[in-house]
Order: structure tokens, then sequence, then C-alpha cells
């Protein structure tokens, strides 16, 4: 079963699934692609499920909901997400047919309640993780973000990473700074920049690029270690201090 990326907005991604009951959305910031999607597929809309409260994940929910009054909407306990039917925390499970089955993770950092969904061989993350990246703090603490990245790093290598935004070129200006000698990202780089010259996504990627690639997954390396050190002007006393500086680095990062 192959999730399909639905272009949205100046870089999102919303995701879809085909299921025997109908498709299965992520994140659908605006009614209309999807609408578009599920005309040109020819299929009804049977669950959306939701990462976390940002406009751009949810305000396609109420339209969506008008045009298919059953649909099941699964998200997190959110009183700024409206329109949810099934609230889901972690540990949960997500049935959506007999052959589509998510486990859900919370994994604050971007915002307080934001989760994330797992089945064997997939994860959509929302803002979570990016490719070569990962979300602004703007909720949670470094600590919750580096937990949260940490327990999506130990995910199997070929699980395929659904994330909700085209960033890759983008995160990859930044990774090749923080991390200029490591060859397996500059070739990964040359891989997503082929397949964006063809105005294909770059993602889904995988676990195991991403923690090869991705300086976010790799504040236990010497090599960025050593090169955030340098950036901070100080010795740095352990990994949540050097995952906090490298996010604040690319925070202000041009």
């Amino acid at each position: 079963m192959t999730a399909l990326a639905l272009p949205a907005f100046d870089d999102n991604y919303f995701w879809a699934l085909r299921s025997r009951s109908g498709a299965v959305v992520f994140d659908p910031g605006d009614a209309a692609v999807v609408m578009g999607y599920l005309h040109e597929s020819a299929q009804s809309l049977y669950a959306v499920l939701v990462t976390h409260h940002h406009w751009d994940h949810i305000d396609g929910i109420a339209p969506l909901k008008e045009q298919f009054p059953d649909v099941r909407v699964i998200g997190p306990k959110d009183a700024r997400i409206t329109g949810v039917t099934e609230f889901v925390a972690e540990g949960d499970s997500v049935d959506l047919s007999s052959e589509l089955r998510f486990d859900v993770m919370e994994t604050p950092g971007h915002t307080l309640s934001h989760i994330s969904y797992v089945r064997r061989g997939e994860l959509f993350c929302g803002d979570t993780m990016f490719s070569l990246g990962c979300g602004r703090l703007f909720e949670g603490s470094p600590a919750q973000m580096l937990h949260s990245l940490d327990r999506l790093a130990a995910l199997d290598d070929e699980t395929k990473m659904h994330c909700s935004h085209e960033y890759t070129l983008a995160n990859a200006r930044f990774a090749i700074n923080v991390d200029p000698h490591n060859a397996e990202l500059k070739a990964y780089i040359t891989a997503v920049r082929l397949l964006r010259d063809q105005g294909l996504p770059s993602v889904p990627t995988t676990i195991k690029i991403q923690r090869r690639c991705n300086p976010f997954l790799r504040v236990d390396e010497p090599a960025v270690i050593a090169s955030v050190e340098r950036h901070a002007g100080r010795a740095l006393t352990d990994r949540t201090d050097v995952f906090t500086n490298l996010r604040l680095w690319k925070d202000s990062f041009r």
C-alpha cells in the first residue's frame, strides 16, 4: 500500500492512502486539495488522521466533514483541533481496515500534543521529523524533541518516513554546514536534487538514511558535536545541550 503525496500551499504534503473502506488522508489543511484527489481517484473519504493543531494541518477538516458526515477524524486530545471524533494517545492503535492499522506515538516538541502514526514499514510524523531536519520548538522543550526523535530513529532501518513538508533541500544547506565531511549526506543531497529537478517529492525517505544524514539524529557523533561546539563557542555538557544549540543554530541559519 503506497502513500501518495498531495502537494498543497507552498511546501505541504497531505498523505493519502487507499483502503477497502475508502481514502485515508493525513493532516488535510486544504479541503479542495483532498476533494480533487478523491474525484480523480473515484474514492470517498473514510478517515482523517491528524498529527497536531497547526492550521496547515487541520483547516480542511470542517469542510470535509460537511461533504462526508460519517468520516472518522482521529487525532490527539487538543481543544485547538475541532472536529475530532476519536481521540488517541500513546499506546493506542488505530484500526482502519483489516490491512491498515497504525500504532500511536506521542512525539512532543514541535507542539506539546503532537502525535505520530506508525505501522510496519511506515511512519507518518507530521512536523516532528523532516528529511535532514526537525520541527521548530514552538511549545515543547529541546529534551522533549530529542526524546521524540530518538524514538523515531529507533524504528527499523527501512521504515519509510512521511513528513508533512518539502524541506529537504533547504535543510540540506544547514546539514552540510554542520557535517561537511559526511559522504553519505553528500550523496543523499545529490539524489534529492535529481528528484526535485524532475518535480518529484524528496520524501518518503527512510529511517536509515536519516540516521546517517540528519544532523538532529546525530547529536552523539563526534563530528557533529565538534561543529556545534565551534558554533556555540564553548564545550557542551551532554547530548541535550548539543541538540539545544544545534536547534538554535538552525533557527538563525540563513
